[in-house]
């Protein structure tokens, strides 16, 4: 994923399926969350390296793929 993808409010998600916050803003190659963290220290500014952003489907590979199999050629 390019970090011109990410936009502000975007869900953000742990590989844990957790929700970890929304994307306010994209700093250098650091996404600033609108929201609190997951385990953050209280006062502290907290930051989530671009580094560690995958996109995730939310279906299962089979069902994706034979979801685009079932789509007509434009």
């Amino acid at each position: 994923m390019r970090k011109q993808q990410i936009v502000p409010d975007m869900e953000v998600i742990g590989a844990d399926g957790v929700h970890v916050g929304k994307v306010d803003a994209i700093v250098d190659s650091r996404i600033i969350p609108t929201t609190r963290v997951v385990g953050a220290v209280k006062g502290h500014n907290h930051f989530i390296d671009l580094g560690l952003v995958a996109i995730r489907l939310s279906a299962n590979a089979p069902v994706a793929v034979e979801e685009e199999k079932s789509r007509k050629p434009v």
